[in-house]
């Protein structure tokens, strides 16, 4: 398929800025009123895409089964559309506070540092990116803290905006690690923070941009098809008896970079390391044989899925790297179900999703979804695509 097939508008006032949530007043000590945000991460609204019947749910139905104008499905109805036994596959990767803010030696310039990954834990090697680039060169010394304790040396350009730092910290790893996260801030994507009033993030952030059940660091952007999960939701899920498998894919800035080719063939993800695990492996092929549905939470375990799936169309151990690249068409061979997010024009993410949900339903989806108000981008509303 071609880029330009994936070009849709996008009105602006639809890019969700912060997560479902509500909004409560109150008053303080000094009898100001105060307003306060609540998440409510389950409470998106939902959109449900059959693909055998090529149908679309917005709504919810009475007892007639007959859609009811205006109430929306909201992502807690997930749990209508499966039975004892299915089982879903969370991305369970942790997002670090990547995003720094230091000053260049001698000229006090402000720098933004995004740290990518560490390259060697005992001479203090990060890969990162720097903003603006053209102000930092090899041998630069950069500062994060008033106190002058946390420096970092340029030694290497990786790409124009790369750079490889040597953190000149001398303390046992656990600490620096500490000390390091203690000055970064969670790394939302440029077209939420660039949007906001204030382009910071807060402590708040870093924890609506976590799923609740993240365990395994290395992420620099969240799996955002998990944010959905509640702990109350996931607890209902497993009363209805519901299997919950872990894998674990570092996600990473490449989803968000541009595509410039035209024929989607020859374009190439950046790789990204990810573990799928043998208990993983016993849950989801244990209710594959059963005959039972199989949902891959998010584009990121899709990605790690289809990485790791034999030819018998079971899921194999994998310890390494993934750079795959999913566009329609497909031929998917593990999961038969999948929750998403609504994603930009011309993204990777939305080209995956089209490429399970069929190209043509889940850009009629995507129609319906900017009529209707649905909001898009990682703390937008959510999709599911149910194989029926």
């Amino acid at each position: 398929m071609k880029l330009s097939q994936f070009k849709f508008k996008l009105p602006e006032e639809l890019i969700a800025l912060y997560p479902h949530s509500i909004y409560r007043e109150f008053e303080n000590d000094e009898g100001e009123k105060e307003t306060f945000r609540f998440t409510r991460r389950d409470e998106c609204r939902l959109m449900v895409l059959h693909r055998k019947s090529q149908t679309i749910d917005l709504y919810r139905r009475d007892e007639e089964g007959n859609p009811i104008e205006g109430e929306y499905l909201d992502f807690r109805n997930v749990l209508d559309y499966f039975d004892e036994g299915d089982t879903f596959i969370f991305n369970d990767t942790k997002v670090f506070p990547a995003r720094l803010y230091g000053t260049k030696e001698k000229t006090d310039a402000k720098i933004e540092v995004f740290l990518l990954r560490e390259l060697n834990e005992e001479m203090r090697l990060w890969d990162v990116l720097v903003e603006p680039a053209r102000k930092i060169r090899i041998g630069n010394k950069l500062f994060f803290d008033d106190t002058s304790t946390m420096v970092a040396e340029v030694i290497d350009n990786t790409t124009s905006r790369g750079r490889t730092l040597r953190f000149l910290y001398d303390c046992p790893h656990d600490e620096f690690k500490r000390e390091l996260f203690a000055l970064g801030e969670s790394p939302l994507p440029r077209y939420v923070i660039d949007r906001r009033e204030v382009h910071h993030a807060d402590q708040q952030d870093m924890e609506d941009f976590q799923c609740i059940f993240a365990k395994n660091e290395g992420a620099v952007t969240a799996p955002a098809s998990g944010l959905h999960f509640s702990r109350e939701l996931m607890k209902r899920m497993e009363i209805r008896g519901l299997n919950f498998a872990f894998i674990t894919l570092h996600c990473s800035l490449g989803v968000f970079h541009d595509i410039e080719v035209e024929d989607l063939t020859k374009h190439k993800m950046d790789s990204e390391q990810m573990i799928v695990g043998a208990e993983a492996c016993k849950i989801v092929n244990e209710a594959k044989q059963g005959g039972h549905h199989i949902c891959a939470v998010g584009t990121s375990v899709v990605k790690a899925t289809e990485t790791a799936v034999g030819t018998d169309g079971m899921l194999k151990e994998y310890d390494g790297w993934t750079n795959k690249f999913i566009f329609p068409p497909y031929d998917f061979g593990l999961a038969d179900s999948m929750v998403a997010n609504f994603y930009h024009p011309l993204s990777p993410l939305l080209m995956e999703t089209a490429a399970f949900g069929g190209y043509e339903l889940v850009m009629e989806a995507y129609d319906l979804a900017v009529k209707h108000g649905y909001k898009f981008g990682c703390f937008g509303d959510a999709m599911l695509i149910v194989n029926d």
